[in-house]
């Protein structure tokens, strides 16, 4: 007898285990359907009149990477480069919005806001490369959302 329930409980334990590695929730099947796609992606460079060589470079290296992984996108305007001098009177209330008081870059999408101005002011011009990686998967993380 005692057998008999070491063996039952061992089965039960094997059919929990395997039960609860096929469950998938409702939730995670409901979001993969109803999930609208990412409409558009800003990505604003927030700047002064008066530029270093290095705020030059990030801009320029930014767009070009844009340009350059997501040609369609940056033609359609799915993904939106734009420059902004925050000397420009007309540009005081977009600053203002992503609390912006100095050279900035933001890649916003919906209510979605990622900073990457360290690290373009870091691999600009040391490290393009590393510099298109970042800008990838930030860009990629904001397509999937």
């Amino acid at each position: 007898m005692k057998n008999f329930a070491n063996v039952l409980f061992v089965l039960i334990f094997a059919l929990n285990i395997t039960a609860c590695n096929n469950y998938q929730s409702n939730d995670n099947l409901a979001s993969n359907y109803n999930t609208p796609k990412v409409e558009k992606i800003e990505v604003y460079y927030f700047h002064y009149t008066r530029r270093c060589a290095t705020c030059r470079e990030v801009e320029n290296v930014t767009k070009s990477i844009l340009e350059e992984l997501h040609p369609e996108d940056m033609k359609t305007g799915a993904i939106a480069f734009i420059s902004i001098n925050l000397e420009e009177d007309d540009n005081k209330s977009l600053a203002e919005k992503y609390q912006v008081s100095g050279q900035t870059l933001l890649f916003v999408s919906g209510s979605e806001t990622v900073n990457l101005t360290n690290k373009s002011f870091m691999y600009a011009r040391s490290n393009p490369d590393k510099l298109k990686e970042e800008i990838k998967k930030t860009v990629d993380d904001l397509l999937t959302q």
